[in-house]
């Protein structure tokens, strides 16, 4: 879009004023303008909910609101033109309402067309994984139950458990049962928002030690009611972190603030706005480690106010807000509330010994959280000997965040040590990065030797102990979905702690290799002492771009390393050559954190990999396969999130039985390059799970499916242009499970779908049915059906043949109905 005086969310304001003038004062041009408006005022809404929403939207579909906004600013200039036209100039302003009727026509057809609900249901769901909101716990909590019922720990009954507990020991109760706050943080919402109500923009502070609450204050803060109303919820939150990427950051919040998506913010830019006006945003900046990051992210703006969350003062004093350890009898509450489930001591428990133990944590939520989690359902004795450990943890000369880690280890020492070591290997991701499931459980499998079950009631018990949270897609809730809709936040502090534990000892000899956070290069300790090999399992590398001279200092070997993780920011990334010398590597996970997918060279290491069991891949190019490839041969599992495809999957040219023999599960994600699955998909005999979501251009499936004999998991969600399934999908006599939600082009199922006699779920909301196949009643598995509302009765005559049948009338993920408000 054109840059003009007007933010892009201004534009359809200021053409329906000229629309306005022009159905008053020219009567030629009426009818068509009256339509205009009319078509504009509808889309409105969605303009402003897309723009305030303070998310990043996909490449695709930036350039598709792009259009919309370049057809309004077109359309802007042509009012100008009508307004300006002379009235007996006939020969002009005949031309001028054709434009005007061709301006109609191309709003109208935009309107019809599914592009808007799309983008929209991106914008939705940017903004639900954008954080753990415990608000949602409750809407939440029974899809997350049946989400991961499916694994064999009590159906779900555990993960119902765990998130009750994280939404307790966020709120307690105030003397009116329907008003609830964050613990110890009342008042000082109170004060933030006065400071930011009174003032006219600028910098206000929340500063205070790690593990004190200042992020969940500034959550409170983002959805308060009041600021939200201040702000008109033109609010914007980024968690910056130790290591950021300050250029991207800069470049996000210009286009928060200007809507001028793209453009490279001048260092000194100040916005003037026509009459005087000018906008109230607000800007979060969460985890800011220096004041140089700080100005590189603020703007002089009229009418922006930055809120910096940081443990420094980075702000004026008198506009900066301490955060204070909890007052004795908050901490005490919050701590019985880990401990036991109540905010009191109950009986059969000594009172003082109690008090003791939650004294020693100093009035920090964070520590009082994980040791009182730490102590739940242990005897008296274990209480005492918990205590004495606290108490030696705390030297009189070291620091409230040194000894804050010394509480959190003598809380480990609870954990069995199966459970000790999957919380150490959090330590391997980035911080501030919410880390998939999927990731972790493939990790677990693979180095503690566990299954699939087990390594999922490790991570549950980790959550029950508060060493780290699980958040989830709000929109899903299946059975059989997958990992990846299901992920990972974890406290700073807590990470810190892993880290501090990992780090001990000399660097050849540690179990886990790991950089603490993003550098430039490798740690000059791992060059120095790469003359003698590394005993590492788990090597985490986080980077920015990197070439084969960064790597020529790191000529390490690494025996025993089966896990490798390669975080980057970058739109090239070289392998490291020592990848050659993992002869035991199971476990690839490459992540690249920059704004577009990058191009990964000398990708022919792989060829070494013999023993890899699952790969990871997130916004990169794909490396192009042909018959030439060397075979993955022990690869069990490939997801591929956020990737350019290319041309990959040549339908032709490659046959992917023979690159990938033992595959068995298959995610895509995110492609929006991916036209068509190549027919050689379909001789992967060995593949049960096969997972195509969020595609937007995939519009057919290979006719041949049916050789797909071991699948048992299908998902095609969000693929809006897949017009039909192949009846061969008819003949895979072991699938359990569809998802075709929000696959808003299928009108219908085939006809022979009651062939599929193991079927046991359908998920097939916001799917544009007109009928169901008379087939259906034979569904003898069919244990669920979830569709939208206007569709269930189809259903009845199929739950009434199909014992225990459950016909699930689900909400709209999204709705457009406050269009018509």
């Amino acid at each position: 879009m054109a840059v003009t005086d007007f933010f892009a969310g201004e534009i359809a304001t200021e053409l329906l004023k000229q629309l306005f003038l022009i159905s008053a004062r020219a009567w030629r041009y009426k009818s068509t303008a009256e339509q205009l408006i009319t078509l504009i005022e509808n889309i409105q809404p969605t303009i402003k909910e897309i723009q305030y929403s303070g998310v990043e939207l996909p490449p695709h579909r930036q350039a598709q609101i792009g259009m919309l906004f370049e057809t309004l600013e077109k359309g802007k200039k042509l009012t100008e033109k009508v307004l300006k036209s002379h009235r007996w100039n006939m020969v002009r302003q005949l031309y001028l309402v054709r434009k005007m009727e061709r301006l109609e026509r191309t709003i109208s057809n935009f309107l019809k067309a599914p592009i808007l609900t799309h983008i929209l249901a991106d914008v939705h769901l940017l903004r639900a994984n954008s954080d753990v909101r415990f608000d949602r716990v409750d809407r939440n909590l029974e899809m997350m139950s049946e989400q991961l019922g499916s694994m064999k720990i009590g159906g779900g009954g555990m993960i119902r458990e765990a998130m009750k507990i994280a939404e307790a020991t966020m709120e307690i109760e105030t003397s009116n049962d329907s008003e609830k706050f964050g613990v110890g943080l009342e008042m000082g919402k109170r004060k933030v928002k006065k400071m930011m109500f009174n003032s006219e923009g600028g910098v206000i502070g929340i500063s205070g030690m790690g593990g004190v609450g200042k992020t969940t204050l500034a959550r409170e803060l983002e959805r308060d009611g009041e600021v939200q109303c201040y702000f008109e919820n033109r609010i914007l939150f980024l968690t910056v972190s130790q290591s950021p990427i300050l250029e991207e950051l800069r470049a996000h919040i210009w286009g928060f603030l200007t809507g001028y998506e793209g453009e490279n913010p001048a260092p000194n830019w100040t916005l003037q706005y026509q009459g005087g006006f000018k906008t109230q945003k607000l800007v979060i900046l969460d985890d800011v480690w220096t004041r140089e990051a700080l100005d590189r992210l603020t703007f002089n703006i009229p009418g922006c106010t930055t809120l910096v969350v940081s443990r420094s003062k980075l702000a004026k004093p008198e506009s900066t807000y301490d955060v204070e350890v909890l007052r004795e009898d908050e901490a005490l509450s919050l701590f019985c509330l880990c401990a036991f489930g109540q905010k009191t001591v109950p009986r059969g428990y000594s009172e003082s010994l109690v008090k003791q133990v939650a004294d020693e944590c100093k009035g920090l939520p964070l520590a009082l959280k994980v040791t009182g989690a730490s102590l739940k359902d242990q005897s008296d004795k274990y209480w005492e000997g918990a205590l004495q450990r606290l108490s030696r943890g705390e030297p009189a000369d070291e620091t409230h965040e040194t000894r804050l880690l010394h509480q959190m280890e003598a809380s480990l020492e609870n954990l069995d040590p199966t459970t000790r070591e999957c919380f150490l290997d959090l330590g391997a991701f980035p911080e501030d990065r919410k880390i998939p499931v999927d990731v972790l459980i493939n990790m677990w499998i693979e180095i503690h030797d566990l299954e699939e079950a087990a390594a999922f009631a490790t991570l549950v018990d980790l959550s029950h102990k508060n060493l780290l949270t699980l958040g989830k897609d709000p929109r899903l809730g299946s059975s059989y979905a997958s990992y990846y809709d299901v992920f990972v936040t974890q406290h700073d502090v807590l990470r810190d702690l892993a880290l501090h534990l990992c780090n001990r000892g000399k660097v050849n000899r540690r179990q886990r290799l790991l950089m603490p956070k993003r550098e430039l290069v490798l740690p000059r300790e791992w060059g120095r002492n790469s003359d003698e090999p590394y005993n590492a399992q788990i090597v985490s590398i986080h980077t920015g771009e990197m070439d084969e001279m960064d790597w020529t200092e790191f000529d390490m070997e690494f025996p025993k390393a089966e896990i490798l993780i390669l975080n980057f920011s970058s739109d090239k990334y070289v392998l490291p050559p020592f990848i050659t010398k993992m002869s035991r590597l199971r476990v690839l996970v490459i992540i690249n954190n920059g704004m577009s997918p990058a191009v990964l060279h000398d990708f022919s290491i792989f060829a070494n990999l013999s023993k890899l069991r699952s790969l990871w891949l997130e916004r990169v190019h794909v490396p192009e396969l042909t018959n030439a490839t060397v075979p993955l041969r022990n690869l069990h599992k490939m997801s591929l999130i956020l990737c350019k495809i290319n041309n990959s999957f040549d339908q032709t040219g490659v046959d992917l039985s023979n690159i990938f023999p033992k595959l068995g599960d298959l995610t895509i994600d995110h492609c929006d390059d991916l036209v068509a699955l190549p027919s050689s998909i379909c001789r992967m005999t060995s593949l049960k799970s096969l997972s195509i979501t969020n595609c937007p251009r995939l519009g057919e499936l290979p006719k041949n499916l049916s050789k797909l004999e071991a699948l048992e998991i299908l998902r095609l969600y969000a693929c809006p242009e897949l017009k039909a399934l192949p009846v061969e999908i008819c003949e895979l006599l072991r699938l359990k499970y569809l998802d075709i939600s929000q696959c808003v082009s299928l009108c219908c199922l085939p006809e022979e779908i009651g062939n599929l006699t193991t079927l046991e779920k359908i998920d097939m909301r916001e799917c544009c049915f007109l009928s169901r196949p008379s087939s259906a009643v034979s569904l003898e598995s069919l244990r669920h059906v979830i569709c939208d509302k206007d569709v269930a009765s189809m259903w009845d005559e199929v739950e009434q043949a199909v014992p225990g049948l459950k016909i699930e009338a689900a909400e709209k993920c999204f709705s457009l109905d406050w269009l018509n408000e």
